[in-house]
């Protein structure tokens, strides 16, 4: 069985590169000045993959703790708004925070994001639309995570808490990672 994807002449193999949300990581960087640390990224990922913390909307500028984001609009172009009086479109904001942050990320092999995060939420993210009903959408960074890569492995926290979910997302990193390094043969 295959363990590592360089050969034992070659340099050590490198580390999978997880983008990971940086309230997951224990960073007090939340609307409400908390955090969301998840031990199992923390203390047993850590071992064996390396971290790019991102954090859209400190990125863009907003501070801790500030308001609460919501998104509204259609799933398909939400628009990211702080609310207070008046609410704050903070949209352009966020999009040019999260092209920022994609610039300057190197070649990830997973994403670990919030869940319903306006930002960050990569799947069933609350989109309040014109007609008042809520409809799930995906926040303004996870958003553009998948338009630049398309095919990596991305999840949240409540993926993460069954072992399936766990070992399904590493065998992504890990597939993604080695189809990175690997030679083509």
């Amino acid at each position: 069985m295959v363990t590592q994807c360089d050969n034992e002449d070659e340099a050590p193999p490198i580390r999978p590169l997880i983008g990971v949300s940086r309230c997951l990581l224990g960073d007090a960087v939340r609307y409400d000045g908390g955090s969301n640390r998840v031990p199992w990224i923390t203390d047993v990922l850590s071992s064996h993959c390396d971290f790019q913390a991102v954090c859209p909307e400190i990125e863009a500028g907003l501070g801790v703790p500030r308001p609460m984001i919501r998104l509204q609009g259609t799933p398909a172009r939400p628009r990211a708004l702080l609310q207070m009086l008046p609410v704050r479109d903070v949209t352009n904001g966020i999009a040019a925070a999260s092209e920022n942050l994609l610039a300057g990320i190197g070649n990830l092999d997973g994403l670990i994001l919030k869940a319903h995060s306006p930002s960050c939420g990569p799947v069933q993210v609350p989109v309040i639309e014109t007609s008042g009903q809520v409809a799930p959408g995906v926040g303004l960074f996870a958003s553009a995570c998948r338009a630049k890569w398309p095919r990596l492995p991305i999840i949240d926290e409540t993926g993460l808490v069954s072992e399936a979910g766990r070992v399904a997302f590493l065998i992504g990193v890990f597939r993604y990672h080695c189809r990175q390094h690997l030679p083509l043969h």
